[in-house]
């Protein structure tokens, strides 16, 4: 007896596990099956037919209008079952217990019932056997096994197993079914669709505000960093390890509106200057001074510029190139100016400034030596090229200063080579106006300068660029002389101002045909540029 109530009671907790597993699937949510009409319609079908004539409701309960009896035969085999239980266990189940237990779906209650009783041995041999076909349609779910009670016994033909999944409908039942959709079903789907896109679409607009937000808090943190920027500068000759830096003067507006002026310094590759992002005006401040002292020329221009990113090359909008002047033309003052950027942050320390103050003063110091010494020896030498006769004075050409000689007899004067007294090159001579003059035979006519007081000096002598080339060859038939090869050379260079070779004259010049005429004009041209207006009447 004690083994047939313990089968009672598992029973009946059977039944109430298969209820509740019924219940879950009976809440399926509508964003599980993507509120797919069909399935919705197709998991009401199956509903119906379980349920009869009746439909269940959301909690799993019989329609109590439309199935009666079965509720009340499911209530007393419930009531059997806790009966049984509380006679084997000596205490009664609390109310709450009961309460479920009494929404228990009678169907599914009495097909696990059955289930669980088939799978009890056999306890009686002599019990009678049932028929299903011989059980009323009512009793057929919820008969009485004779020695178990009231326990409720399920049909073997709607047992868990057998349960008839859902079948995807065809077009022409899903058309129907949809029409057969209640108002109120199909405005609770639409407004699930609607939710569901108001929460996709939140949740993009989410992403893009927080995006967005991200941004603004790398360009609000940018503005507040400094950001390393190079520029162009051109400084030849300049070592910033061993010299100073270039002082750059900045002047604008950083990124908080905020006024910037301020000297920062660059190497010799422009690199140094650091700043928040915003727009500035760049200018060299002073010169650097290299080691040897090389003081530059500042340039004026400047340069607007904007930094916007850290590393930011600025050389094409900002390119500065700072000249080397001659070193005796440096001041006092732009080298004070440089040796004090450099103290202020150019140079490692204030003794390095120093030093290269030194350096700065030294060097200029020693041109301006070389200058006054270059000048007062052109001076001498302009004192030994000057030549003057009673009549009238000259300046020897410079190139032929040291390489001549000259003699003079009243107002005439000789221009001779220096190696060679027997040699002249040009011979100056005044005449009266009105009077005649004839050079020497073998010598030509090479120029003539009126000298305003009633006289005009003549130029004549050899045309060296003619003759010496051809004596060289034999083929003059009244040569002056015979030269030496290196003194020919020495003429032709002479008598056209190092404009032209011996070799140039004699091949393509002269050459075979003893080209006079071309010869002579270079001569002629040379000294009408060069000695006939140095020649001016004495004072």
């Amino acid at each position: 007896m004690k083994d047939e109530t313990m089968g009672q009671v598992d029973a009946a907790q059977d039944a109430e596990a298969c209820a509740e597993a019924l219940e879950s699937l009976d809440r399926i949510s509508l964003d599980e099956i993507a509120f797919d009409e069909t399935f919705i319609d197709a998991q009401d079908e199956v509903h119906e037919d379980d349920s009869g004539d009746g439909e269940q409701d959301a909690n799993g309960g019989a329609d109590t209008e439309a199935s009666g009896e079965a509720s009340d035969v499911d209530a007393e085999a419930a009531g059997n079952a806790r009966s049984d239980s509380a006679d084997s266990d000596g205490t009664a189940p609390d109310d709450a217990a009961t309460e479920d237990e009494g929404t228990v779906n009678a169907e599914d209650a009495t097909s696990h019932s059955e289930s669980k009783a088939n799978d009890q041995p056999s306890t009686d041999s002599n019990e009678e056997t049932m028929l299903l076909s011989n059980v009323p349609g009512d009793e057929s779910l919820t008969r009485e096994l004779p020695g178990l009670g009231s326990a409720p016994v399920v049909d073997e033909t709607i047992a868990m197993g057998d349960i008839p999944l859902p079948s995807v409908p065809s077009a022409h039942e899903a058309k129907v079914r949809h029409r057969k959709m209640s108002p109120k079903r199909r405005n609770l789907m639409v407004a699930g669709v609607v939710a569901v896109a108001l929460v996709a679409g939140g949740a993009g607009y989410a992403a893009w505000n927080g995006y967005r937000q991200e941004r603004a808090a790398i360009a609000a943190a940018n503005a507040h960093t400094m950001m390393s920027v190079q520029i162009g500068v051109h400084a030849a000759g300049l070592d910033c390890s061993t010299g100073s830096k270039i002082p750059v003067q900045v002047s604008g507006q950083d990124s908080d509106g905020s006024s910037v002026s301020e000297t920062l310094y660059v190497d010799e590759h422009g690199h140094g200057i650091k700043l928040l992002p915003g727009d500035y005006t760049l200018s060299i401040a002073a010169s650097p001074i290299a080691a040897d002292g090389t003081v530059y020329t500042v340039p004026t221009t400047k340069a607007q510029v904007t930094i916007e990113s850290d590393g930011q090359d600025l050389s094409s909008q900002a390119a500065f190139k700072l000249k080397v002047p001659s070193a005796d033309t440096v001041t006092d003052d732009q080298i004070d100016a440089a040796a004090k950027y450099a103290e202020e942050g150019g140079a490692s320390s204030a003794a390095t400034a120093k030093v290269l103050q030194q350096a700065a003063t030294a060097r200029r110091d020693a041109a301006v030596n070389a200058v006054s010494a270059q000048k007062a020896q052109a001076a001498r030498d302009a004192d030994a090229r000057h030549k003057a006769t009673d009549l009238y004075q000259l300046d020897i050409p410079v190139e032929w200063y040291g390489k001549v000689e000259t003699w003079q007899n009243g107002s005439t004067l000789c221009i001779y080579l220096a190696s060679d007294s027997g040699t002249p090159i040009v011979t100056l001579v005044a005449v009266r106006e009105g009077e005649s003059f004839t050079p020497d035979e073998g010598d030509a006519v090479l120029g003539a300068a009126n000298l305003g007081n009633g006289y005009t000096v003549y130029a004549s002598g050899p045309v060296y660029p003619y003759v010496v080339p051809q004596t060289i060859n034999g083929r003059t038939q009244n040569p002056v002389s015979t030269y030496p090869m290196d003194q020919a050379i020495e003429l032709v260079e002479l008598t056209t101002g190092n404009r032209y070779t011996y070799s140039q004259i004699k091949n393509d010049l002269v050459g075979k045909g003893g080209n006079a005429d071309a010869a002579t004009k270079l001569e002629t041209d040379y000294l009408a540029q060069v000695l006939m207006p140095s020649i001016k009447a004495q004072d």
